[in-house]
């Protein structure tokens, strides 16, 4: 298997262990809707169900199509991430540790959206009555992914590291 593969099945892999087992966790030891204040003013641990995409983003949408928006949405990014896979002829390591992050996120919330029809999230940051969305491990991992994504982008255009000429 090339080096390529294995960077980005490892890391998906290592991301959807992470997010199922925290959330498993999060979900024996909290009952639904509850909380636990981890650091006063800054930090709790919750346990939401969030029926949109990360931090609640489309939570919004119509109920009746809400599920199959987003199982397109992630069999999508499945089939590109493959295809950049396939196709792109260097070993930009940025690139595909972004996208073995995107991937692991991507397929542990759609665990969850089929074994729940929801996403749970457990992650919940304020200051003072301020609030950012809860999230969960799955989402911090397509985050830090979207970024690497950005960062190599820039540099492939920018230093001009991928050719055709590098297979």
């Amino acid at each position: 298997m090339a080096p390529r593969y294995r960077l980005v099945l490892t890391l998906a892999l290592v991301v959807l262990v992470l997010d199922q087992v925290t959330k498993l966790w999060v979900a024996s030891s909290l009952p639904l809707w509850a909380s636990k204040t981890v650091i006063p003013g800054f930090f709790n641990l919750v346990h939401v169900l969030n029926k949109g995409a990360a931090f609640g983003f489309l939570s919004d949408l119509d109920a009746s199509w809400r599920p199959y928006f987003f199982l397109g949405v992630t069999a999508l990014a499945v089939v590109l991430i493959l295809h950049l896979l396939r196709t792109v002829p260097r070993e930009d390591t940025v690139l595909f540790t972004a996208l073995g992050l995107i991937l692991g996120g991507a397929l542990g919330n759609l665990i969850d959206r089929i074994r729940l029809g929801e996403v749970v999230d457990f992650l919940d940051f304020y200051i003072g009555q301020y609030h950012w969305p809860a999230f969960n491990v799955a989402d911090i991992a397509i985050s830090i992914g979207s970024v690497l994504l950005l960062v190599s982008v820039y540099r492939t255009r920018r230093y001009g590291l991928v050719s055709k000429d590098d297979n």
